[in-house]
């Protein structure tokens, strides 16, 4: 899994970015968010990005936050948000807004996003609801979405749920390895929780 790319802004559109990373051009695919906080220039750069893999495509998506990236694996993790959908969301309003409007339980907002319905809006707000309380609480305690703790856990939760497991209860076993070990880095924390 490619965590992050940095290197040189080699070219800029609405919907993807050009990196160039000692000589190699990786195509990008960006949200407004993200094409919002980048300047003009051909100047470094640094985006946390994540990788899909389907039979027909490889595809690279690049954030400016990982605040950004975490809601964007959350909203593709379900059902009926591909990845196309989930950059429209993050194009259409901040991340501080759609966590808003899930807690809120406001369908309308949600709804209002070019290619969600009624239905998919709802189990938006049905399966993301208690996780956009929880880092709300991460939030409201002083810490920030980067903190390296919360960092770790949501990046080894992603890593075991492209392996296999099953969201809940990768969480689960994720919140009690930490317990355990809080100092523990991402490849630790994957590897007792395949144990």
């Amino acid at each position: 899994m490619i965590a992050y790319l940095q290197g040189k802004l080699a070219h800029k559109d609405r919907t993807y970015v050009i990196i160039d990373v000692n000589g190699v051009g990786y195509e990008v695919r960006i949200s407004l968010q993200t094409y919002d906080s980048l300047s003009d220039g051909h100047e470094s750069i640094k985006l946390f990005t994540h990788l899909q893999i389907k039979e027909d495509a490889h595809t690279l998506v690049g954030f400016h936050s990982m605040d950004e990236k975490l809601l964007f694996l959350d909203l593709i993790s379900v059902s009926g948000i591909g990845l196309s959908t989930a950059l429209v969301m993050l194009s259409s309003f901040s991340s501080g807004e759609i966590r808003s409007a899930i807690m809120n339980e406001n369908i309308a907002m949600i709804q209002s996003i070019k290619g969600i319905g009624s239905k998919t809006a709802q189990r938006v707000i049905l399966e993301l609801k208690d996780k956009c309380k929880k880092d709300a609480l991460f939030v409201e305690a002083g810490l920030s979405a980067q903190d390296k703790s919360f960092g770790v856990k949501q990046e080894a939760l992603a890593a075991l749920v492209t392996l296999g497991i099953a969201r809940g209860a990768a969480e689960k076993s994720l919140d009690t390895l930490l317990k355990n070990h809080p100092d523990a880095s991402i490849e630790q924390l994957i590897k007792l929780a395949l144990r």
